[in-house]
């Protein structure tokens, strides 16, 4: 009876798994991430705009979690990237200048405030740092990898 309860709890945990991979090649390289971060000069300079304020930056791991707000009714439509210059900044350590993009819509007077995680992995350059500068803010962040 207990090697039967064992292949039936094997095969329900076997069968519970499933390959995310599509998931997290969309979204990023770990599933912790929300997105992937553009690198992209004319997206850079020509992505949307809409008014946003950071309030703060942290790194954990390979993700780049970002919390900000903006004006509108509950933030569920807005669209945001976050978009790399494709340059790099000859300094120690090297930076890139990245841009947070919103595509705000919502016409509501409430403010809301977001989190969202970005993988930034594919910003990696030769050494092991970069200084990241979120040029629509007063903010940058050390990335170690």
């Amino acid at each position: 009876m207990k090697k039967i309860l064992l292949l039936i709890g094997f095969g329900i945990t076997f069968l519970s798994c499933s390959n995310d991979d599509d998931k997290n090649n969309q979204k990023g390289n770990s599933s912790t991430c929300d997105f992937k971060t553009l690198v992209s000069s004319s997206q850079y300079k020509n992505a949307p705009s809409d008014q946003l304020e950071i309030n703060s930056l942290e790194i954990n791991d390979d993700c780049l979690k970002i919390e900000f707000r903006s004006g509108g009714c509950d933030g569920d439509t807005w669209e945001v990237k976050l978009i790399d210059s494709e340059g790099v900044l000859e300094s120690y350590p090297p930076q890139r200048n990245l841009r947070l993009s919103l595509k705000n819509e919502e016409l509501c007077d409430a403010y809301i405030t977001k989190e969202v995680t970005f993988d930034i992995s594919n910003l990696q350059v030769d050494g092991d740092k970069v200084k990241l500068n979120i040029t629509n803010s007063d903010k940058d962040i050390l990335y170690e990898y």
